[in-house]
Parts: structure tokens; C-alpha cells; sequence
């Protein structure tokens, strides 16, 4: 099949503080393209020129009379690890070293105050009542791979009118909190994959919604977890025995940190190091918490409101009758 290249560009749907720091971000995805075969200039105006054309932006994107170009030195057109760059005729990076200085972020100070929750939780708020006697099926998020996730309904017993995580089993339990426009609303369910053995971890940065996403081993820790984040106005918390492990503060909007790119991309290290002690495998559980109420990646999700399966298009209830 012939492709025409002048059609082609490359990007990336995210990159991770600790790709960013470790690995770079166009040069990362063009030197990759370049070694997957693409011959190096395609590669480069993938990157470039392709995507200026393609949304009409053509003052950017190629070095000519009447565009605006910020230039990339490079040792050769196979290696794009650049040497020097330079930026509206500035040099902003040579020698292995930033020449320019970044400009300061401000932010209103609505922006800072995301977090609406109005009263601190308990460990009461996680609890999962049924009037059921015995025992009961229930719809569990199974965690397949870092990513997806599907439907299993599971046998549970009952234990004084609740339902109770179990490490044994791999069960845990997850909750979304509404933080804003319905501040308050929320859902809590069970989820099995995660690994925890104790603690809690929660984040602030849900994809798609930005509600708080809470994944413990029991309540006392998810509510730390999410008390802490009302503190902190947004971020990442790993709770166990009822103290505060680890934390990413994301004060902006909830999402965002104010910290160098070289602290936040620790602190993700720090954060995923937590996890696994406490038993994780997942190769990144910030991601995987973060995607659990996204409505993008299949099947079994969840929100405020409850469980929702993308399959079937519809809310689907916790218990199975």
C-alpha cells in the first residue's frame, strides 16, 4: 500500500514527568519513527511541517521566508538528540544546557481552589451496606492489564449487613468522588488486580472527569487519602496504617503541579516505589487509577453515579440480583 508521508504526522496522546525527564518528547517519537524504518527527513516533517499544513497554521512548522521557526541542531539526520535549539532567534539550549530562562506560570486563584468538598469523610463513608443475609454476588472491576478492565460478579459474604475487601482474593475497594460540580456525589465499588496488600492510594487527576479516585485496602486509609487531598487542594496520596506515605501536591486545577519537572517525576517514582511495597505489580498504578472512570478504554467503569459498563452502554448495579 503506498502512504503518502506529506499526509503522515506523529505525536503522542501523553507522556509521563518521568518519560519527559528520562527520555525527551518529539525526539523520543521521531528518533523512534527514524528507527522504525521511516527515512529521517519523512520522520522529521511528520513532526513538523505535516501537522502545521494539516490545521492551516502556515507561518510554523518549516524554516523559510515569513515563518516563525525555532530551530533544532542535530549531530546527523539518523541521531535527532539535539545539540543545540534555538528559539525566537534565542539560544535556548546548547552544550548539554538550558541557556534560557522559562517563563513563570500564573494561575487565578479560582484555579487553586478545585476541591469543594465541604466536610472531611470517614471511614464510614466507604462502607458497602446489604440487607442481604448471607451472601451475595457482586459486579467486580477486574483490572486485566495496566489499562483495561472487564466484568466479574463474584460471591461475597456478608458480615454484619457489609461487604469487605479481601487481600486474600485480591479485592479491594474503589470509590469516585465528585470534587467539584456536584461535590459530594459518589460511588464505591470493588475491584480486583491492584495488589495492594494495605493502604490506600488516591488521586485527584481522574481522566476525562478530574474527580477524586480512591483504590484501598481499607477505609480508614482511603479516607486519609482523600481528607489529604482536600488539604492539599488536589494530588496524589499513598496512605497506610493511617498515616501519610507518600504525596504529589497538585494544586492547580487538581491537576497540575507547580514543581520542577525533575521533583514531579520523582515524586511519580517515589509514588509508584510506595505502591509496590505494599504489594502492586502494576507497571504504573498513577495511570491505572487515573483511567478507572475514563469512559475511552473498555469495559467495566466507574463514576459518581456508579458502575458503568461501555459495552452495554448503560449503568449497571453493584449487587446481581
Amino acid at each position: 500500500m503506498n502512504i503518502d508521508k506529506n499526509l503522515l504526522g506523529v505525536s503522542a496522546d501523553g507522556v509521563d514527568p518521568r518519560q519527559l525527564v528520562n527520555e525527551g518528547y518529539m525526539d523520543f517519537i521521531v528518533q523512534k519513527t527514524i528507527n522504525n524504518g521511516f527515512n529521517p527527513v519523512s520522520a522529521i516533517q511528520m513532526a513538523s511541517i505535516n501537522v502545521a499544513r494539516h490545521f492551516g497554521l502556515n507561518f510554523i512548522g518549516g524554516i523559510a521566508p515569513g515563518k516563525l521557526a525555532d530551530i533544532v541542531i542535530i549531530p546527523d539526520l539518523q541521531n535527532v538528540k539535539a545539540e543545540t535549539v534555538i528559539v525566537n532567534g534565542q539560544i535556548a539550549f546548547e552544550k548539554g544546557q538550558v541557556a534560557a530562562k522559562a517563563r513563570a506560570a500564573s494561575f487565578p486563584q479560582s484555579f487553586k481552589h478545585t476541591v469543594r468538598l465541604l466536610n472531611d469523610w470517614s471511614e464510614n463513608d466507604f462502607n458497602i451496606q446489604t440487607d442481604k443475609q448471607r451472601s451475595v454476588s457482586v459486579r467486580v472491576i477486574d483490572q486485566v492489564s495496566d489499562l483495561v478492565t472487564r466484568e466479574v460478579v463474584l460471591p461475597f459474604t456478608v458480615n454484619n449487613g457489609l461487604l469487605e475487601t479481601s487481600v486474600s482474593e485480591n479485592i479491594l475497594k474503589v470509590a469516585v468522588i465528585d470534587r467539584y460540580w456536584e461535590p459530594g456525589a459518589f460511588s464505591v465499588g470493588f475491584i480486583r488486580g491492584f495488589g495492594l496488600r494495605k493502604g490506600a492510594i488516591a488521586t485527584s487527576s481522574a481522566w476525562d472527569c478530574a474527580h477524586i479516585i480512591v483504590v484501598g485496602e481499607n477505609n480508614v486509609d482511603m479516607a486519609l487519602a482523600v481528607n489529604r487531598i482536600r488539604e492539599l487542594q488536589g494530588g496524589t496520596v499513598v496512605c497506610a496504617e493511617n498515616k501519610v506515605v507518600q504525596e504529589l501536591p497538585l494544586p492547580i486545577a487538581g491537576l497540575f503541579s507547580d514543581k520542577s519537572m525533575e521533583i514531579i517525576a520523582r515524586k511519580y517514582d517515589d509514588i509508584q516505589f510506595a505502591a509496590q511495597k505494599f504489594g502492586t505489580t502494576l507497571s504504573d498504578f498513577h495511570m491505572s487509577l487515573q483511567i478507572l472512570a475514563t469512559p475511552s478504554i473498555p469495559f467495566l467503569r466507574i463514576c459518581e453515579k456508579g458502575l458503568f459498563d461501555l459495552k452495554k452502554n448503560k449503568f449497571v448495579s453493584l449487587i446481581v440480583e
